[in-house]
């Protein structure tokens, strides 16, 4: 009955040192090699998931984007996506106030990236020039 276990254990084994030998393309045939080719598999995908990493948080802090659109008599629809920071609803909020706009309706976001989409409401004057250029610099003075 022992034995029955062993040898039981020893093609449990070997079935898992196959399937093993097979996902990191070992051509060794000794059990040593073939952890050690799975060892070095594994410290490559790390590599790997780490330079994903590092290239999906640059692309992420790239973004930048303030689109404002006329959608009635001194309406304005304004769309934020930039890089996710502590200040940054703050001082968009602030240069509303600067301009003197009115935030009729607003949904934020701040998952990987901040976004924001707003109806506000303009004094006389205000175009959606100076809406744009105004949540612009509102953006790029909390990456500073």
């Amino acid at each position: 009955m022992g034995n029955s276990k062993k040898m039981a254990r020893r093609r449990a084994l070997r079935r898992k040192l196959h399937v093993l030998k097979n996902l990191t393309n070992s051509k060794s045939a000794r059990k040593s090699g073939i952890i050690m080719d799975a060892f070095l598999y594994i410290y490559q995908l790390k590599l790997r998931v780490e330079a994903i990493k590092r290239e999906y948080q640059h692309l992420v802090s790239q973004i930048q984007d303030v689109k404002v659109e006329k959608v009635g008599a001194g309406f304005f629809s304004v769309r934020v996506t930039c890089k996710k920071s502590e200040e940054i609803l703050g001082s968009i909020l602030e240069a509303f106030e600067g301009m003197k706009v009115n935030v009729i309706q607003a949904r934020v976001a701040c998952k990987h990236f901040f976004t924001m989409e707003a109806i506000v409401e303009a004094s006389a004057g205000t175009d959606e020039t100076m809406v744009n250029e105004g949540v612009l610099q509102a953006v790029r003075s909390d990456w500073k």
